[in-house]
């Protein structure tokens, strides 16, 4: 089992425990602007993505964590595009937890995971309009990149910007 401890949270594997925590993180309203997600209107939605979930948090070829604080799952941070080099990550926290610099201390302490498992840059990207995604990879030394995309999201386009940190 991969786990990663920081000073006040556990990155861990998603367990079948955490299907109701999981789901209060995917289903609310602040996360789901923001963290490209499926609509998640039926029980069965609802299953499927959180077993494809869990799954993806339990192989060794991807970097899918839990975020737990005291044994709660409050977010996750996951790969979204990975090569040899270089790897495209997300995160998304649950509301309640905004603004204590928990975002940040997971996100960083990933990122000095990935760079020690051999990669050599890590991306991330934000709604343009999302100054707290903008600040947790700003505090966790990446800077913006030229690239940009313009992504159709639950019925508005959003400008989509990236930020970078290389080894």
């Amino acid at each position: 089992m991969r786990q990663i401890e920081t000073l006040r949270l556990a990155l861990g594997e998603i367990r079948d425990c955490d299907f109701d925590d999981m789901m209060s993180v995917l289903k609310n309203d602040v996360v789901a602007a923001t963290y490209r997600i499926p609509d998640l209107d039926t029980r069965e939605a609802e299953i499927e993505l959180f077993e494809y979930l869990r799954d993806i948090s339990q192989r060794e070829d991807r970097y899918l964590f839990g975020i737990f604080l005291d044994g709660k799952l409050i977010g996750l941070i996951n790969d979204c595009e990975i090569n040899s080099e270089c790897i495209e990550m997300g995160y998304a926290l649950h509301p309640d937890y905004h603004n204590q610099g928990y975002t940040t201390e997971a996100f960083a302490a990933v990122i000095k995971s990935l760079f020690s498992k051999g990669f050599n840059e890590i991306i991330a990207g934000a709604f343009e309009d999302n100054i707290a995604s903008i600040r947790v990879m700003e505090k966790c030394g990446m800077k913006r990149t030229q690239m940009t995309s313009d992504t159709e999201y639950r019925g508005k386009t959003h400008k989509c910007v990236y930020y970078s940190i290389k080894r």
